[in-house]
Parts: C-alpha cells; structure tokens; sequence
C-alpha cells in the first residue's frame, strides 16, 4: 500500500500544474488498477501467506479424500431394479417359515397350511399348498432296529422298503393303455438322483423321483426324499409337487424345502 500512495501522490502533483480540475477525476481509474495488481502482486510474494495457503488447500484435499474412503453405502441404497430398504433393517426371506419338531428342523414354504390328513404311518408333520394340495410336504418318524440309514442298503434298496411313499394308483386293472406304460402297468417310478450327504457326522439318504400313473392330471409328480437314522428312529421327509406346477415355480419351494430338512 505504500508504493501505492506515492505514485497516487506524483500524479496529483503533476495535474495540479498542468492540467483543469475538471481532468483530476479520470486518473483515478488507472490509479487503482495499479493498486490492485500490486496488492496482488504483494500477496504472492508473501512465503508466509503462500504457505497458509497451500496448507488449506491440501488439509481440505485429504478431508474430501478421506470421506470419499471411508464412506460406505447406506443400506437404504438400492442397486438398479431392486427396491430401496428405507429403514435400514436387514432384509429376511419371508418365503420360508422354520419349523422345529421333535428331533427335526424345516423350512416351510409360507403360502402352505397346515394338513391334518394322515397319509402314511409313522406321520408327524404334513402342509399343502394353498392353491394345490398335490403339492406338499410331510413328515414320518417311526422305530427302526437299523443303526445307520446305509443299514438299509443303497439309495434305490431303501426306497424299495419304503415304496408306499410313491403313490398309489386308484386302478389296478390290466391295461394295454398308451402313454409310455408297458403292458398291464398303469404306473411307473424313476428314479432321476441319488446322493449319500453326511451332515454334522449323520448319514443322509437323498433321492429325487418321478412317478407318473395313468389317471394323473398333472403329468406325474416330482417326489424329494430325504431320510436318516438316529437314535433307534427312521426320519423321512418327502416333499412333492405335480409336472405342471414344477415348471411353473414349484419346483424352487420343493427343492429348498427338502434340502432343509435335518435332524437334531
């Protein structure tokens, strides 16, 4: 500000001898810019200044780096095409209920109810679907001298022993009917998968079978069995669904269903 006081006070000076009054007032335009380009000048020649400066600079290129780092996206956030979870709470599969029993867990779909049709012997738990009651999950338990469920032989021999799980066929006349059956047969199981899974040290037997009879409406029926031995007693699962309603959705709540079911 001094260098610009003397050369304000140089021109005043000269105008004062050579030039009107009335000519005083333009030489103040040029008066200031020079004022400012020197203020200007001055500060960036000020090492103290230019390092506050850059020391602001660079403390607020950390902060915003910092927060972009350690952000982290609110559950409320939605991914494209998924709906937002507004409050913020985990989300729970609210397809499925769980089902405790005696000496066996499951996980039930939840659009099924409650059946208290008894099928088979030994039968302790049985739902149904709402909408279709061919589709349907049950429960057995009943004493057995068998110390493992390989006691019973293969896959295929333990389902030889518990064949009624398959069905019955209201007729049982002799027929040469079309449709795949041999002659005189009115009812076929095949069997499509078997597995031998041990969980938590017990033995499991998993079959998925098909079984079509020639008074089906429904293009015949997809059965998961799943069984075990423990502790002096067989526990079956069999959870179904009809051809059609399989590949219309089904077949989804059969197989979680039945991958479920295990005992205690």
């Amino acid at each position: 500000m001094a260098s610009a006081s003397c050369f304000l006070h140089h021109h005043s000076a000269a105008t004062a001898i050579t030039l009107p009054a009335r000519r005083s007032v333009p030489c103040l335009r040029p008066s200031q810019f020079v004022c400012r380009a020197q203020q200007k000048e001055t500060e960036s020649q000020d090492p103290i200044s230019n390092v506050a400066l850059l020391s602001r600079r660079l403390a607020l290129t950390v902060l915003i780096g910092s927060a972009a780092v350690t952000s982290k996206v609110s559950p409320a956030d939605a991914a494209y095409g998924e709906s937002a979870n507004i409050f913020g709470k985990p989300k729970s599969n609210t397809d499925f209920r769980p089902y405790v029993g005696d000496g066996f867990k499951i996980s039930i779909p939840a659009k099924w109810n409650r059946s208290g049709e008894v099928e088979y012997p030994g039968q302790v738990l049985r739902y149904e679907d709402n909408f279709d009651a061919e589709s349907n999950l049950c429960v057995l338990i009943s004493p057995t001298d068998k110390k493992a469920i390989t006691d019973y032989g293969s896959p295929e021999g333990f389902l030889s022993q518990v064949d009624y799980l398959l069905g019955k066929q209201s007729y049982s006349g002799k027929t040469d009917s079309e449709g795949g059956f041999d002659s005189g047969a009115v009812a076929t199981a095949n069997v499509l998968e078997t597995s031998t899974p041990i969980v938590d040290g017990t033995q499991y037997y998993f079959l998925s079978v098909l079984t079509r009879t020639a008074d089906g409406d429904e293009g015949g029926k997809h059965l998961l069995i799943t069984a075990a031995v423990k502790d002096g007693k067989l526990y079956v699962c069999k959870v179904q669904a009809g051809d059609k309603r399989w590949f219309k959705g089904a077949k989804r709540y059969v197989e979680i269903a039945a991958s479920s079911f295990s005992i205690a």
